[in-house]
Formats: C-alpha cells, structure tokens, sequence
C-alpha cells in the first residue's frame, strides 16, 4: 500500500460500483444545481465564530490538527525517491520543499516543522502510522518530545499498514495510547475535550470502510484486498472502548469514508474525508447526510492537489493523469501560470476554511449538539500529493533546471501564511497582519 497514492486508492475505488463515490454520493444529496454555487465568505463572521467556539473548547487550538507524515529518510532515502525519482536533484514532489528533501528522524528539521506549525496558532498534528515497528512508528518518540517542547499535542492517523488491519484495529490502538499516552504521562499526546467538557482521545483510519470489490475501466472485477466486513469493525471499535471506558469519557473514533451506513453500522463516531477532489459545495449535504444518521463530521482545510505523476505504468492498465485541484490550466512555464495556480489555491484554502468551521457552528447540523469541534488541516508535509501547507522555496531561488522541473511558486511561505490569517481572528490572535499574501487577494476573505 505504501507505493500507492491516497488519490490512487480513492479513485481505484470509486471506479466500483459496488460503492458510491465521494462526489456522486454528494451530488445524490445536494439543493439543484447552482443553490450552493455562490460565494458566501463576505458574509462569513469569522470573529463571531471564534467567540463562540472559544467559550466552547477553551483549548481550542487543539481542535485544528495538521496532517502530519514522518514517513521521510536520506539514508538511505526514504519516499524521496518515490516512482523511480532520484534525489537529491530529482524528488517524489511538485515542489521543493524550503528545507529540500530532508530526513523525518532529524532533531533540527522537526524543531523547524514545529516553529512553523505554532505560529499559526495550530495546537496539534495527526501522525501518519503504518503500525508497530516501523519506520514511522519509530519516529514518533522524537517527534512527540519536539512537538511537546513547542506546545503542540500529537494524534493519530492509522493508514492501512496491512491487508488484516481491521482485525488488529483495537490492538493498535492500545498500543498507541499505552506507549505514547501511558508510558508518558500523557504529556504530549492529544486528549480532546468536547462543549461539555468530557475528554477522550482521538483516532481516525484511511482506507476503513471499502466495497467487497472492484471493476476497472476495463470491466476486470477484483476483490479488494483490505476489505473487512462490518461485524469486524464494529467488534473493533466496541473493544476500544471497552478498555479505554474506565480512562475516558468518550474515544472518538473516525472512518474516511462517506458510506455512512456502514460507517455507523462499524462502530465509528463519525467520517472525516481526506480527499481534496471532494470539493467544499458537496459539504453541506454530506453534513446533513451524517446528522442524519447521528454521526459527526469533519471536512479539512485544503490548498487542493498538484500531485506527481509516475514515470513508468502498466499500459493495459487504467491510469490517467489527475488534474491540478481546483481546476485551472495552469502554465507553469511561466510566472502568470505560477500566480494563478497560487491564487486558486488560495482560494480553496479560505473556501474549505469557512465551510468547514460553519457547518460546525450551524446548530442544526450534528456536530454542535454532539459538542464537537475537529478541523483537519491537509497537508503540512504530504509533498508527493502536492498537498503541503510547509513553506517551498521562493521561485527566484531555484535554478534554471529547477524551475523547468517544479512548480514553486514565488512565494514559497504563501499558503502557510494564508492559513495564519485565517484563523487569527477564530483563535483570537489580537490584531491581523497586512493581507498582501493572504485570501483578501483573491476576494475571499474580508479585511
């Protein structure tokens, strides 16, 4: 699974159907066509926002987690090299980062991972873990004391690190909370409280509630080998909280998953979706769907997708290039093309802000009465997907041969900065900086 993108998965899957995409589940449930097509951020209260979700979750930076990958080597190299990449010069990225490729298990780089993310004001990251051992597993101790130092809780994010993972699902859990919770002292490792004031930790999984089988563009049927029955996650997820009862007031657990059925059938609390082609106008109606059905939810912050593309592919196989997200033609042989893709980014991230966070203050939606409050920020560092909200190199920085080869754009720091603005006013930061690289630019944010 390791060599297979998030998007890859998504869109292998809802190839089938035997499952309800993402996007025509949402277009199943949404008003006619255009009802959601406006643009309501000027009317958007983002101080009014944040004065009612601070009297509700004092610890409210908390509740803003960025998805977080350790998953990064040099020596030898590790996901750098992804799809026959070569670093250093050649990396599995869009984009150089600011740091260039460097190593997960480096003091320093997570020092500066950590400054980053605390002046945004985010309290929490959510660590990509591929199980018991591995190389992820054993970056989490040094992660967790720098995170710690710089204030910032740690969650986390169980990808789907075997076929049988849903029937090691309850063990892992454990796992994780007595080894980095227990043996801690629970010094770093996220424990969130709802309006009410009940606290518990959170864990969400990719990849959980999958059709039994597939069918390619070709009309071949497959079973999909992840895959685990209903009765299996809900003996799962009944047996985290059991053991955790005692400990806690409630464990929230979540499926990336629209199948909300089988997601409440499972035993989990609610669906937070990953995907950035599932696009913030579907929202709503996917909200509603889970009020429906007495599950929370959460929808992430995105700048979209510029992913990279594999060098080499089966030719009888399915594959077709994914377009930059959102839409746009973007030239990136010029500075015009950086600038747009730049500004539509821009766009998404003030876009999925405001949709998010007002579909958790709406008071007829599930996640006000429930009193939860859980905003995913995608990404900081998932750079193969193009997806990273941590700071790339200017443009003018990069050589010639660099410039020819990604797609940074003039200022590397943009969307980082963009996200800071954003939230000042929700987390009650005292005063805003000048809006030059902030979402004012494109007209989506007031100033």
């Amino acid at each position: 699974m390791r060599n297979i993108s998030r998007r890859r998965l998504l869109g292998l899957l809802a190839a089938s159907a035997a499952a309800a995409p993402l996007s025509a589940l949402a277009e199943t449930l949404l008003p006619p066509q255009g009802a959601l097509r406006r643009n309501p951020a000027a009317r958007f209260d983002w101080a009014a926002a944040g004065r009612l979700l601070r009297r509700r979750h004092p610890n409210l930076a908390q509740h803003f987690a960025f998805e977080y990958y350790p998953w990064y080597g040099t020596d030898p190299w590790r996901h750098w090299d992804q799809w026959d990449r070569r670093p250093p010069q050649d990396i599995a990225a869009t984009s150089l980062p600011l740091l260039g490729p460097y190593n997960s298990l480096d003091g320093r780089v997570l020092e500066r991972h950590a400054r980053w993310i605390a002046d945004t004001g985010v309290g929490a990251i959510n660590v990509s873990w591929w199980g018991r051992g591995g190389y992820e597993d054993q970056a989490v101790p040094l992660l967790m004391d720098v995170m710690r130092d710089h204030g910032l809780k740690v969650t986390f994010h169980l990808e789907p690190y075997t076929d049988t993972r849903a029937r090691s699902y309850a063990d892992d859990v454990l796992y994780l909370v007595r080894e980095y919770g227990d043996k801690r002292s629970w010094d770093a490792m996220l424990v969130l409280a709802d309006a009410d004031g009940r606290e518990g930790p959170v864990f969400k999984s990719f990849a959980t509630i999958l059709p039994f089988e597939v069918t390619d563009c070709k009309g071949r049927t497959t079973q999909v080998p992840l895959w685990a029955p209903v009765s299996t996650w809900r003996e799962q997820t009944d047996a985290v909280r059991d053991a955790l009862r005692r400990d806690f007031d409630r464990v929230l657990l979540l499926a990336d998953s629209s199948d909300l059925d089988r997601v409440r059938a499972s035993g989990f609390d609610g669906a937070a979706l990953y995907d950035s082609y599932v696009r913030p106008p579907t929202w709503p109606a996917l909200a509603r769907a889970c009020t429906d059905v007495d599950l929370v939810f959460s929808f992430n912050i995105n700048a979209g997708f510029d992913g990279i593309e594999p060098r080499t592919f089966d030719p009888d196989g399915c594959y077709s290039p994914l377009p930059f997200e959102p839409p746009a033609q973007v030239d990136w042989r010029s500075l015009r093309g950086r600038e747009r893709a730049r500004q539509t980014s821009l766009a998404r991230i003030a876009e999925s802000a405001q949709t998010t966070i007002g579909l958790q203050v709406d008071p007829t939606l599930a996640n006000l009465g429930n009193g939860v409050f859980l905003v995913y920020i995608n990404s900081f560092n998932e750079w193969h997907e193009g997806t990273a909200f941590e700071p790339m190199k200017d443009y003018r920085t990069l050589t010639q041969a660099e410039r020819d080869t990604y797609h940074n754009p003039l200022d590397g720091d943009y969307r980082l900065n963009a996200l800071t603005e954003l939230l000042r006013p929700v987390l009650g930061w005292a005063g805003l900086k000048a809006c030059a690289t902030s979402p004012c630019s494109a007209g989506l944010q007031p100033c």
